[in-house]
């Protein structure tokens, strides 16, 4: 079990792991949907070993403390939640402006690529599972290339007002069976539900996905000028195959597209010593970098 930190952000007081030397470079590590900071279980005891300074919270409407009304969608946008993460790395550092990796999943990694493609000063490296680059995954949309419109049909789902009650009937059934069917451990789903198992930590979180309806296609972030380390699952069910590969059109730096072979959308849980190896050699290879 990892040190639990309280954070001072933007959207209140985030509930973080916090570990490895205050001095050590700072890595910052944004969970997905229907996750928590417990996705990163095996990679925060890792990288502090590594001799890291390693932060990963439950992002906004995940933390109780930090959960504004999940009807004002205001409080949810992608800036906001960028706005959040270099708030929560400043935090966590102890220091204001402090430059860092960054490594998101998910919506975690569609937060990573906008802060990377604004604040590219404040990156020494990025790191991003599953989701593709915002212009990648547009031009997917649009195409309906390998599928992508049937792959993302849960986006829609999500706008509909009586879709937490159904995630949470009978012990969040569905819940657990979409969490299953993609390879995520009981145990590991039991920890992400102890986080996300009520109708208020729950509806904070799809608010995420309605403050964004129509816009997750349509983010705007440039090429991105950090390093940057791209690990995607063959077998992810919400990310086809096309979305993947066009990421490597959108990174004008040094860029690793890393294949899983068998592995969906939950890397983290499924092959874990493979992400963490990954992260290892990301940090390594740019341990020290300046930020552009």
């Amino acid at each position: 079990m990892q040190p639990v930190a309280q954070l001072a952000g933007p959207g209140g007081t985030y509930t973080a792991w916090v570990a490895g030397p205050v001095d050590g470079e700072v890595v910052l590590l944004l969970h997905g949907f229907p996750q928590t900071r417990h996705t990163w279980r095996h990679q925060v005891p890792g990288l502090a070993a590594a001799g890291y300074r390693v932060i990963a919270p439950d992002q906004r409407g995940y933390s109780p403390g930090a959960r504004p009304d999940p009807n004002d969608l205001s409080s949810y946008g992608i800036d906001i939640l960028v706005a959040d993460a270099l708030a929560l790395a400043d935090a966590g550092a102890g220091r204001e402006g402090t430059r860092f990796h960054l490594v998101g999943h998910d919506w975690g990694g569609a937060i990573a690529w906008m802060l990377a493609a604004h604040h590219p000063e404040r990156l020494r490296s990025l790191t991003v599972l599953s989701r593709p680059h915002p212009q990648a995954f547009r031009r997917a949309l649009q195409s309906d290339a390998d599928g992508q419109r049937h792959r993302s049909r849960h986006h829609r789902a999500f706008l509909e007002p009586e879709t937490v009650s159904r995630l949470l009937e009978d012990d969040g059934r569905r819940l657990r069976r979409t969490l299953a069917d993609q390879g995520v451990p009981p145990a590991s789903v039991d920890e992400y539900l102890s986080v996300l198992g009520t109708p208020a930590a729950l509806e904070a979180a799809v608010a995420w996905y309605r403050a964004a309806a129509g816009n997750l296609g349509r983010m705007e972030a440039g090429p991105v000028s950090v390093p940057t380390q791209y690990v995607w699952g063959d077998a992810d069910a919400t990310v086809g195959g096309d979305a993947a590969r066009w990421t490597a059109e959108y990174v004008a730096a040094p860029y690793r597209f890393e294949v899983l072979p068998g592995v969906g959308h939950f890397a983290t849980d499924q092959a874990p010593e493979r992400v963490t190896a990954l992260l290892l050699d990301q940090l390594a290879r740019h341990r020290g970098t300046p930020p552009r």
